[in-house]
């Protein structure tokens, strides 16, 4: 394997397109782009670089320099790989935004960021225009499907591209030059940008390597959007640093669709979210009878916890394992990870990926012991640890704490070194005394077969403190009835413990969720109490 890093050179941009190229990878095929329409067409990893460099020489003709923050506001497109990877060799801050956001959403994270330059669409342009006056920052608007309106301060890309040289010497890079973008939701309040570097690079290729792992021979499709952090950690910089050969979908969600790809492309690690795999098991089983998957290595999954139902499901119908992965926004790279050559414990998030210090740690800073539930943290000093929360250095300053990382989740860790999640450290209902998981509920009644989704809150309640509430949504051929009730409950009760037994069921028609595919539980306590469900930009709606 060569070195990753020549001549301290950490700019994800250059070790992505030019440095494969020199290692004489020129003419292998970096992307596969499958249209929504299934269109395909391959890019080269000599394509990337000559179209990421007429990217940046683009931006330089703007005006555009080092530090300046730039977003791409795209649906999945081969113009969102080009302009990611050119911005970030003219060591742009580069920020990525879900393709349906709202004026609001945008708002709150261009104006946050005081980006100077968007890249969009035509059809997204009204939504901009409607907040441009707010947003005093922002010089220039580049539409990859328009034409020049220097009125307006929006240039073609087309014209802007057809100018600039495919020759572009990315300027040495240190390892602390801040890189990526991305932006959370907070529970309460405004979504916080969270700023990482290129030093990021050493923690995604060795992940993408060593957990996922990816070869020179393997063809790779993670389906995560580039809006968040999976989509870019794991979507561009870790498969590409590696000279791997990806597969990108420009198509939503359809199983037959999927099932096809992963056949007729042979595929051999794919990478998803827990609720797309939740979707695959409503399919009618047709769908997946007579696949020719023998190229299918392995399957992981990231975005929330991983039900047992749907390991199960997956070694029934694909033969395979799916293995969980844990990491955040802020981690930049798995952390905590099931992985080939590690038991999978269904449930488990599995064991820290080498070099990761994990901990159980008690609100007072003292470490717990096995099988206690406390808070989940990481000592710091990983390479891909993000450094900031953009314009709110205090937030950052409150997640480290007695020499660790607080991730905002509870877990517990078993005596064989295992970790098991439990929830956010504000989804854990307190019960009678009792702490509930969400997730534990969840995972119970999505066993039975009437159940399509479910998500699980506490709520106020005068005698327990907090009771269990559960927002089910049922199987299009089963309604709703007494008795089947009372098998949600009991099942539970056997499943879990009576303690979390649901208080009460909500029939509902669908559970929230955001784009990375966590249940958004925040969302249905502000339903239920009838209060502000805060940002809610990024719904997978």
């Amino acid at each position: 394997m060569p070195d990753l890093i020549v001549n301290n050179q950490y700019n994800i941009g250059h070790i992505c397109t030019r440095q494969q190229c020199e290692a004489g990878l020129g003419e292998k095929v970096a992307m596969r782009w499958v249209s929504a329409h299934l269109e395909r067409k391959d890019y080269t990893y000599a394509d990337l670089e000559a179209e990421s460099n007429r990217f940046a020489n683009a931006l330089q003709s703007l005006d555009l320099e080092a530090g300046d923050i730039l977003f791409t506001f795209l649906p999945k497109m081969p113009e969102q790989f080009f302009a990611f990877l050119g911005a970030l060799k003219l060591r742009l801050i580069t920020g990525t935004l879900f393709s349906n956001f709202g004026e609001e959403a945008l708002l709150d994270r261009l104006g946050d960021a005081g980006a100077k330059c968007v890249i969009t669409k035509k059809s997204f342009l009204k939504k901009i225009g409607r907040i441009r006056s707010q947003l005093p920052a922002l010089r220039h608007i580049i539409v990859v499907d328009g034409e020049d309106d220097p009125a307006n301060g929006v240039v073609g890309y087309q014209g802007l591209m057809a100018a600039a040289s495919p020759d572009f010497a990315t300027t040495p890079t240190p390892a602390d030059t801040p890189s990526v973008l991305h932006y959370t939701s907070g529970s309460t309040g405004k979504p916080k940008g969270v700023l990482h570097r290129h030093h990021s690079i050493l923690s995604q290729h060795r992940t993408a390597r060593e957990i996922l792992h990816l070869d020179s021979d393997d063809i790779y499709w993670c389906t995560a959007d580039q809006g968040w952090v999976t989509g870019t950690s794991y979507g561009i910089i870790g498969p590409w640093s590696l000279g791997v050969t990806q597969l990108h979908f420009g198509g939503t969600y359809n199983a037959a669709a999927w099932f096809d790809l992963l056949e007729q492309e042979r595929i051999t690690i794919w990478y998803s979210a827990p609720t797309a795999l939740r979707m695959l098991m409503r399919e009618d089983p047709a769908i997946f009878a007579g696949r020719d998957l023998g190229s299918l290595r392995h399957i992981f999954s990231v975005g929330e916890p991983l039900n047992p139902e749907v390991i199960h499901w997956a070694r029934r119908t694909l033969g395979r394992d799916i293995y969980d992965t844990w990491f955040q926004t802020e981690t930049g790279a798995i952390m905590i990870t099931n992985r080939p050559g590690l038991e999978v414990r269904p449930g488990s998030m599995g064991k820290p990926v080498a070099g990761i210090e994990a901990a159980i740690i008690a609100d007072d800073g003292m470490p717990m012991a096995d099988g206690e539930q406390g808070n989940l943290c990481v000592r710091p000093g990983w390479p891909s640890m993000f450094t900031t929360y953009l314009n709110n250095d205090e937030v950052y300053r409150q997640k480290f704490r007695h020499g660790y990382y607080f991730s905002g989740d509870t877990a517990y860790r078993d005596p064989d070194g295992y970790f098991w999640f439990m929830g956010r450290s504000d989804d854990v209902i307190n019960t009678a005394g009792h702490l509930v998981s969400p997730f534990e509920v969840e995972s119970a009644l999505l066993e039975l077969p009437e159940v399509a989704e479910s998500g699980v809150i506490g709520a106020p309640d005068e005698l327990l403190f907090e009771k269990v509430v559960a927002f089910v949504h049922l199987h299009a051929q089963y309604e709703w009835s007494r008795e089947l009730e009372l098998k949600l409950r009991l099942h539970v009760a056997n499943k879990a413990s009576s303690i979390a037994t649901p208080q009460e069921i909500i029939i509902v028609d669908s559970i929230p969720k955001n784009k990375s595919g966590k249940i958004m539980r925040r969302v249905l306590k502000a339903r239920y109490l009838g209060t502000d469900a805060g940002d809610v930009s990024t719904l997978d709606i």
